[in-house]
């Protein structure tokens, strides 16, 4: 298990990152016999090649590979990065087969931020590398200029959009790795010196996010995309791949990640900024982070394109609380809110707590996805998100959710309304939770590792045996040995209150403190709540209206895009200004500039 103490040595750290790198490189590397005569993959074919190995079989697979092309992003980040790693490897008849692919397969461009992300720095890439040939060379029809300043121009808007109203697929368990290595592809290989920077700099933006989101390198609280895994064993994930790599204070996931290789193969030119490294791993203290995202692009449907989402992480040593205010983020693989625990070794352990509304909708489907609705609910279930259409999911979004969190109390409300495919609300209890307790005051408590855990129902409900998802793609289940907590009524609600063991002397004194704080509620008509929390902070929520916090009313208008004690950045400026103690970095895309600087004591 890795350590999580900080390592104050720049020097050793990148030893140790460079060992990490070559770690997966030669494992993946040995995956293929060297008597095998082709290298059946281009992940494959980038390793070697990354590694300098096997560099005539790496030619002989490529030829071979290039008879079937791919059709999508998936195929063209890979594709172009054996072509960079492979332009002073592959022989001539290699390379050719490469070129020929791009001009006799119709590349589908996709529907989501991460395929749009791929698309266009693989398309980058390769205008690059073959300049001044015609558009019939090319499968857009496009000569090599104009594909170069489409993509261009696309790379552009997405960094201007995140960088002043926020990153629509935020904070994402695995998506994480569809940013991560196209950028760090144009970071290595783009000519033009300002899309060079450009992707250095989104790197840092994107990897402190995901650290200032983390609990000793695992990602917690509100993922606009993760999967039936990760969405309750919150480790078994693509960014814990990217904790171990760049932070070294987490175990690496199974394969580490699938696409954590493809990274690996040109990790060496990323070197993690020394503040980010330590606001991963040397936070001083409790700390609230607020954030301002967006929602995925919405087709039809809606009055609005892209809607804000409020994004809440409250972080203290033994757990972490984070949320958004509810509603479709995305509307599939959203995950809203939720309580995560430390735990010595993540591995296995379902450290998490929620509640959430499993929804199976033609109408949400619709709103965010182009093609004929006909088809959607089919074509959703079998490409990767077996659960969409089961009753008995934890994983997506409601329109019928909306949550506060106040430090570390959620108090989230349903307002279901009648005839809605599965009208019921799924409650998440871990396996791991220790002394799981139904009070008679209605209360449920339980201790995950150093924390104590209240979860208040506001109907009736029972515990049932979770199935969880042991294939996204097949849908088969298996028994988890964890609970699902069933209330099947429309109007619905819950409360969680986190505590620190250290803050109560015993398990039952932490019972007692949480009887005895305020709580009215009722459901009718419509969900709504007035509590006290352990923090001695007023919650007043109605479903359908502002929340209110100690008599004043919650604003969301003065929010800024970051605003927290590491990362600060105000709405529409393009400009992060990251801190750790007197470590400060700043990354201004209006002026292209990266400025590091040690303030004043």
């Amino acid at each position: 298990m890795p350590s999580t103490l900080p390592v104050a040595s720049a020097e050793e750290r990148r030893v140790a990152y460079e060992a990490r790198i070559a770690e997966v490189l030669e494992w993946y590397s040995s995956l293929s016999k060297p008597s095998d005569p082709l290298i059946g993959d281009l992940v494959g074919v980038s390793v070697r090649l990354a590694l300098g190995r096997d560099l005539e079989r790496c030619s002989r697979s490529v030829i071979e590979l290039m008879k079937s092309p791919g059709s999508s992003p998936f195929w063209m980040f890979p594709a172009a990065g054996v072509a960079y790693l492979g332009r002073d490897r592959l022989s001539p008849e290699a390379r050719a087969a490469i070129r020929r692919a791009w001009s006799s397969v119709m590349q589908l461009r996709g529907d989501t931020e991460n395929h749009w992300a791929m698309y266009y720095a693989s398309l980058y890439l390769m205008a690059q590398l073959y300049p001044n040939e015609p558009g019939s060379s090319w499968y857009t029809g496009k000569s090599s200029e104009e594909n170069l300043a489409e993509a261009r121009d696309y790379l552009i808007h997405w960094m201007r959009l995140t960088t002043t109203i926020g990153q629509g697929e935020f904070t994402c368990s695995h998506y994480i790795g569809e940013y991560a290595i196209p950028l760090t592809y144009l970071a290595a290989w783009a000519e033009d010196p300002a899309m060079r920077l450009r992707a250095r700099m989104m790197l840092d933006w994107i990897f402190a996010d995901q650290f200032a989101n983390s609990l000793d390198g695992v990602l917690h609280g509100a993922n606009a995309r993760t999967d039936d895994t990760s969405v309750i064993e919150r480790w078994n994930s693509l960014s814990s791949f990217f904790s171990w790599l760049l932070l070294g204070n987490t175990p690496p996931p199974a394969a580490y990640g699938g696409f954590g290789v493809y990274f690996a193969t040109v990790a060496r030119h990323y070197d993690l900024p020394e503040v980010i490294y330590r606001i991963g791993v040397d936070r001083g203290g409790d700390f609230m982070q607020r954030d301002l995202k967006r929602s995925r692009r919405r087709w039809r449907g809606s009055d609005v394109e892209m809607a804000p989402i409020y994004k809440l992480n409250y972080s203290r040593r033994d757990y972490a609380v984070g949320s958004y205010q509810g509603g479709i983020s995305d509307p599939i693989q959203a995950h809203v809110w939720d309580v995560t625990w430390s735990v010595p070794d993540p591995r296995g352990v379902h450290n998490t707590m929620f509640s959430m509304h499993p929804v199976s909708s033609m109408e949400d489907l619709r709103m965010y996805f182009a093609e004929f609705p006909e088809q959607m609910m089919r074509s959703v279930t079998t490409e990767g998100k077996a659960s969409y259409d089961s009753p008995d999911k934890f994983l997506g979004a409601s329109r019928y959710e909306q949550v506060l969190q106040d430090q570390d109390t959620v108090i989230a409300l349903y307002n279901i309304a009648p005839g809605t495919r599965f009208p019921h609300i799924n409650g998440f209890l871990s396996k791991d939770l220790v002394d799981l307790t139904e009070d008679a005051s209605g209360w449920i408590f339980a201790r995950g590792g150093n924390a104590f855990l209240a979860y208040r129902p506001l109907a009736p409900y029972e515990l049932q045996r979770s199935l969880v998802y042991r294939s996204s793609w097949t849908g088969s289940k298996q028994d988890s040995g964890d609970r699902r907590l069933y209330s099947p009524h429309l109007r619905n609600g819950t409360i969680v209150q986190a505590a620190s063991a250290s803050e109560f002397p015993s398990f039952a004194a932490f019972q007692a403190a949480i009887r005895a704080l305020p709580l009215r509620f009722s459901l009718e008509p419509v969900p709504t709540v007035s509590f006290t929390s352990l923090r001695g902070r007023k919650l007043e929520f109605t479903y359908g209206r502002t929340p209110v916090v100690n008599g004043r009313p919650s604003d969301t208008s003065a929010w800024k895009l970051f605003e927290g004690p590491y990362l600060n950045a105000e709405r529409g400026s393009q400009k992060l200004t990251l801190t750790n103690g007197r470590l400060e970095r700043i990354l201004d895309f209006n002026t292209l500039t990266i400025t590091d600087r040690i303030r004043n004591p």
